[in-house]
């Protein structure tokens, strides 16, 4: 997908000096705007059997959905950031989707990380950050091709992925992130390039070191990618949580926490895992 949102440079102009008996000219000054470009890209596509799972009840009991699952590419003056990193490569090229033992979910992948970046002229050694929103299998498909970039992780989130009990017990969401040995470990909301264009937003609950990603980079209004502080229209009109959240209270402090910075700035929540909200941002960069 080749879809942008460019910032332009404005350039600053003098003019010459006026010579006698001429009218001065008047002198034309632009405010500078570095350039800031955003990219969203696919990073596979999700067929949840078991929608149940996303409630704490019965409410979507013997319901199915397709959830989009994309990663984005934030490149800024001071570094190019890469935010969650989709579902598992060895998915790529599989003749059928793959459903898991359990049957909940049936996955697929049709690009590779490597040729998405191509299209738009970068490769993985172009980036000086990632930060996922959260370690779950679908969100670090391809994060260890960045082991030489700093991961901006918080850090209660690296230090329980990096337990002895997840490497027991889920050695694949360890193995996902196990190559990022360049860590900047956060303890609450970040500004990434210091100019608050491009700010993490930390959000526990789904996970322990859950966190969002706030961008105010040009567009008609910020926007907030929101991680899977909610999956789909539905839990985040009712604040349904998932069963399988690490904390339902916190996950829910931390809604009432975002929803209420969104407000302040006026910002769009960009649903990650919404095909509607996918196709919204790729419709908000072609119109910029």
């Amino acid at each position: 997908m080749k879809h942008l949102i460019v910032i332009l440079i404005s350039i600053l102009f003098f003019s010459c000096k006026p010579k006698k008996n001429e009218i001065p000219k008047k002198e034309v000054q632009e405010t500078v705007i570095n350039p800031i470009k955003l990219r969203v890209f696919s990073g596979g596509k999700i067929v949840v059997n078991n929608l149940e799972l996303f409630s704490q009840d019965t409410t979507y009991h013997g319901q199915s959905k397709i959830f989009a699952d994309p990663f984005y590419v934030i490149q800024h003056p001071k570094g190019n950031l890469i935010w969650d990193a989709g579902l598992p490569e060895n998915l790529v090229g599989l003749p059928n989707p793959f459903t898991d033992p359990s049957g909940a979910f049936t996955v697929s992948r049709k690009d590779s990380l490597k040729n998405q970046l191509r299209s738009i002229g970068l490769k993985v050694k172009d980036f000086k950050y990632i930060a996922l929103s959260h370690n779950h299998f679908d969100h670090i498909g391809h994060a260890n091709y960045f082991k030489n970039a700093t991961w901006l992780v918080q850090e209660n989130e690296y230090d329980f992925f990096h337990s002895d009990i997840v490497k027991k017990e889920h050695p694949e969401l360890y193995n996902g992130i196990k190559d990022l040995t360049n860590p900047k470990k956060l303890n609450g909301d970040f500004d990434v390039f210091g100019d608050g264009t491009v700010v993490i937003k930390y959000a526990p609950g789904h996970t322990i070191g859950h966190q969002t990603l706030f961008l105010n980079i040009g567009l008609e209004k910020p926007i907030i990618l929101i991680g899977d502080l909610y999956h789909f229209e539905e839990n985040r009109l009712h604040k349904r949580v998932p069963i399988f959240n690490h904390d339902a209270t916190t996950t829910k402090k931390s809604m009432e926490i975002i929803e209420a910075f969104a407000k302040e700035k006026g910002a769009e929540i960009i649903i990650q895992h919404s095909p509607k909200d996918f196709e919204k941002l790729q419709k908000m960069l072609v119109k910029k």
